[in-house]
């Protein structure tokens, strides 16, 4: 009898073969007081271990072929970059000195503390970073106990065409992995928005997380299907289902090829009309995955990894460096940078301090209430952004707005920034476009009021959803609320493209929906005509953008928003897709 096993799908595609399990185990760390005269002993052994992890990190980065894209390196980069960074590497060894206490406990001590900061964050891509936390603290951890890391698997020819069972990968491990030839990934650990999460989705690599497998129910060798589209592993299979899953396997591989040949084309829908398809980005390789795939420009740049994992605050030159990054990648394509949007705690370095702890961050001081109230935190970054509006096409986006009394605050400050900049004769766009990211009920309610003081407006259905709905979206206990099909969130999303449409103001849609190709007639049939998704998705969408027409959606879309009853809602959607 056949074993399924369900998870979290981090990326697409199906992978056969052999398992292979890496034997993992949890660290157990425990206090042990230490003699003040070996406090300083102690303090050496802790520095060693550092230094043996940069260098483990720098072994397998040396060990990828230098063909390997820069964008998988650069996450290879990340954890080196946080072993030199104070708060991991310094503040341990003042809490050795303090407590008298050994290295792998002043260790977990800070990682719990750096842990709680990122936990009490409202934004779940932030809210990921914690595994990198993790990942690098384990790296020590390992070292200072003296337990084998799995960083190089010495029978690299058992690797290839494998399936690999573990606890957790990071990204250096993911990427060394994939260069030995594995065929996809299974872990407990991790989620869609980690790094190692992306990573998979940029090497094509399927992958699913939130599992626990153990061994009497699949053994090394076991030959099994992970279909990473659906989250499901299935082992024990009879010839019957392992012959279709090959079959399903080769018409994807026939699919991705042939999804590649659009990389150049115009988004154009079957009856003729332009789509703009952009792509969401934050890193550094995210831009330049959103280059390889085509995008017709950047439409969603999130500013707040470069506030994180520091103590100290990016100033305007440091964000002005990183702007005109981007903008010099995408060569004359347009960029739409988003203001910080980060969260309530005030732990974060990238924040000023207070002592006010929010008992829901995900509707207290953030986003732009948070920037409106520390205009020290804010002014830098608008002087930064138009500085690069300078040397290319920049646009600026003002997230999670939600009444005209803010919107004209931000407004009269940039239009004092640029005052100060022109004074100071720095160059800068006087007429770079703002927008703004309706994202709560009460903006997409005002969405006419908002789109003729704006010049365009951007969708956010991933806090939309949520905050119509009133549920907390990486909250396991309510996910099963989360529906895009909701009638209240798709009217509301026809209002916002209806109120575009009226003031002749430009709709995009930046959130999960946008990407995903389930939605893409339907949204389109509502008159959307700007799309930014995450690079991975983009061809996909292109693809149905091209076998679309719109005069024949708007019809069948309407009949959608006419609906109440969710069976209904979905039948529709399902004759839409067959359109």
């Amino acid at each position: 009898m056949s074993i399924s096993i369900t998870g979290i799908g981090i990326s697409r595609g199906i992978a056969i073969g052999p398992v292979y399990r890496l034997e993992q185990g949890d660290i157990e760390v425990y206090e042990a007081a230490i003699p003040v005269e070996l406090v300083e002993d102690e303090i050496s052994r802790f520095r060693r271990a550092v230094r043996a992890a940069r260098q483990q990190l720098k072994d397998i980065r040396n060990s990828i072929p230098e063909t390997t894209p820069v964008d998988i390196t650069d996450f290879i980069d990340t954890h080196l970059l946080m072993l030199e960074d104070s708060l991991l590497t310094a503040a341990p060894l003042e809490l050795i000195r303090q407590r008298q206490c050994n290295a792998e406990w002043a260790l977990k001590i800070q990682r719990d503390a750096l842990a709680k900061v990122f936990d009490e964050m409202d934004d779940p891509y932030l809210r990921t970073r914690k595994d990198d936390v993790d990942h690098v603290v384990t790296r020590i951890l390992r070292i200072l106990t003296g337990r084998e890391t799995h960083r190089d698997p010495q029978d690299s020819t058992r690797l290839h065409g494998a399936i690999i069972l573990a606890h957790d990968l990071t990204p250096a491990e993911t990427a060394l992995l994939r260069h030995q030839g594995i065929a996809g990934f299974v872990t407990e650990s991790g989620g869609p928005l980690s790094h190692t999460a992306i990573l998979a989705r940029s090497l094509g690599l399927p992958a699913i997380v939130g599992t626990h497998i153990t061994p009497h129910q699949i053994r090394d060798g076991d030959t099994v299907i992970l279909d990473a589209s659906r989250g499901e592993l299935l082992a024990d299979v009879d010839t019957g289902i392992l012959k279709d899953y090959r079959r399903q396997q080769r018409q994807q591989n026939k699919h991705r090829l042939e999804l590649k040949r659009l990389k150049d084309e115009p988004a154009v829908t079957a009856d003729g009309q332009r789509i703009h398809l952009a792509a969401n980005v934050e890193l550094r390789e995210d831009v330049l995955a959103a280059r390889r795939a085509g995008a017709d420009g950047i439409g969603l740049y999130r500013t707040e990894f470069l506030f994180m994992n520091r103590s100290d605050i990016p100033d305007e030159e440091e964000q002005l460096k990183q702007y005109l990054s981007v903008v010099k990648t995408l060569k004359g394509l347009p960029v739409t940078i988003r203001t910080l949007d980060l969260g309530s705690d005030k732990e974060c370095g990238a924040e000023p301090p207070s002592e006010h702890v929010s008992v829901n961050p995900a509707l207290g001081l953030r986003a732009i209430r948070l920037c409106l109230k520390h205009a020290d935190l804010f002014r830098p970054q608008l002087r930064a952004i138009l500085r690069a509006s300078a040397k290319g096409p920049v646009r600026m986006m003002i997230p999670m707005l939600s009444s005209a009394h803010e919107l004209n605050k931000v407004l009269a400050l940039i239009d004092e920034v640029k005052q100060e900049l022109h004074r100071e004769r720095l160059a800068f766009d006087w007429n770079m476009p703002v927008g703004g990211m309706i994202e709560v009920p009460a903006a997409a309610l005002s969405a006419s009021l908002f789109a003729r003081k704006l010049d365009f407006l951007s969708i956010g259905t991933n806090d939309l959803i949520q905050y119509t709905l009133a549920i907390d979206r990486v909250d396991e206990e309510v996910t099963y609320l989360y529906d895009p099909l909701h009638p209240a969130v798709l009217r509301l999303i026809g209002m916002v493209i209806d109120a575009g449409r009226q003031q002749d103001v430009p709709v995009a849609m930046c959130g999960e929906m946008a990407g995903d190709t389930r939605y893409t007639r339907l949204l389109l049939g509502m008159g959307l005509t700007d799309f930014s998704v995450h690079p991975t998705a983009l061809l996909e969408v292109k693809d149905v953008i091209h076998h679309s027409r719109v005069t024949d959606l708007a019809a069948a879309a309407n009949r959608v928003l006419e609906q109440d009853d969710p069976e209904i809602i979905i039948e529709q959607l399902e004759l839409i897709n067959k359109i």
